[in-house]
């Protein structure tokens, strides 16, 4: 089922029923959520408005962590997810956002990349082990 980024129908902010002047454009067509999981690397490379490529990342088994301390990335292996923010139910799925704790092998990081959008896990030590 298609998903549309613009709402055709619905109420002005007074209450009047707005009525759609024209149809759905290509456009405005959206996709269903890819939710990176941890597990071997699985990419794909969609197109994008104007021209442009996203890299789905659809699942990860690796982060780049920075080590806020030393200023130094290292790739460690991602072990589980501890937290996660936008959905409580995305720990039990060990589903990956911006935002989610993880757990790596240097200790707690916290994702700063859009793993769906960006195609690669980026992250910040919070705590080390």
């Amino acid at each position: 089922m298609a998903i549309w980024h613009r709402g055709l129908e619905g109420r002005t902010p007074t209450g009047a029923r707005m009525r759609p002047s024209r149809k759905k454009k290509k456009r405005e067509l959206g996709s269903e959520p890819t939710h990176t999981k941890i597990g071997e690397e699985k990419r794909k490379i969609i197109d994008a408005f104007g021209g442009n490529e996203k890299v789905r990342l659809y699942q990860a088994s690796f982060a780049n962590v920075l080590n806020p301390d030393t200023k130094k990335a290292t790739k460690v292996k991602i072990l589980d997810v501890v937290e996660n923010p936008s959905n409580i139910d995305f720990v039990r799925r060990k589903i990956i956002t911006k935002g989610a704790v993880i757990k790596t092998e240097l200790g707690l990081a916290k994702v700063t990349s859009r793993p769906s959008q960006d195609g690669v896990v980026n992250a910040v030590l919070i705590k080390r082990e």
